[in-house]
């Protein structure tokens, strides 16, 4: 297992393949392991990069509170302990928004971004309801019923089920609330035409509530395309891996 060092942290990261590197960023709770069919086929042509945000998974946990601009300062960090000058981020979920942080930060390390079931901002009521609930859990170290559902949201099978459990019972409970909170109150969309970076937009078609974030996105980042993909919700990387891996492929080419 690798580890580098960030201030007080010690941050597990996974990196696989040669060639483009692809930074991989996962939403609260989640893990590197959320991204274990993209590590597997996409590391065959490219640098396949996967890492436990503090306080989750493998990650030490951080006294700091966590915040985008301080994951987003993590990954530059670990660009930087790779050698690696310049990166596609891709980001899932609210680590969508963590890799346009990115961007905003440092736009000059990008090569380009994929954000999967993306967002730049939370505006509606029924996704602010479940940040809520789950920050509360969070909080009150319930990682192992809020584990629960979102491994059983996100895994097909019974032993990746397990698996993904096993890594998320090991965060922090402090650090997972504090990334469903901040969630709750971030937005970019402002910035958005700041970014002039090759954008490639991933959205499920029947992840109707977040049919409100890929017109933003689209709308509004200056070099973006916008796939959709059928039959499918939120959960594209482990749900449509094999759909999502060739738009990837598709786009770095």
């Amino acid at each position: 297992m690798a580890y580098f060092q960030a201030d007080d942290c010690q941050l597990y990261y996974n990196v696989q393949g040669q060639g483009i590197p692809i930074l991989f960023v996962h939403p609260p709770l989640l893990t590197h392991f959320n991204f274990l069919n993209q590590m597997k086929a996409l590391s065959k042509d490219y640098q396949i990069i996967t890492f436990d945000i503090r306080g989750h998974g493998r990650s030490s946990a951080t006294d700091e509170v966590l915040t985008y601009p301080l994951i987003a300062d993590d990954m530059l960090h670990l660009l930087d302990h790779l050698n690696i000058r310049k990166a596609y981020i891709c980001g899932y979920s609210t680590g969508g928004s963590i890799a346009l942080e990115f961007f905003l930060k440092y736009q000059n390390r990008a090569l380009g971004g994929i954000l999967v079931s993306g967002l730049s901002e939370v505006s509606n009521w029924s996704l602010k309801s479940k940040l809520i609930l789950a920050a509360m859990l969070a909080r009150l170290k319930a990682l192992s019923l809020l584990g629960f559902y979102i491994a059983g949201t996100n895994m097909n099978t019974l032993s990746s089920f397990w698996k993904m459990l096993r890594e998320e019972r090991q965060g922090s409970g402090k650090n997972v609330a504090e990334y469903y909170r901040y969630s709750l109150s971030y937005t970019c969309t402002r910035q958005l035409d700041q970014i002039q970076l090759p954008i490639l937009l991933v959205f499920g078609l029947k992840d109707r509530g977040f049919y409100r974030y890929a017109k933003v996105l689209h709308e509004h980042l200056p070099n973006n395309e916008l796939k959709w993909i059928q039959n499918v919700k939120h959960q594209i990387p482990t749900k449509a891996a094999s759909e999502l891996n060739g738009y990837i492929k598709q786009f770095v080419k």
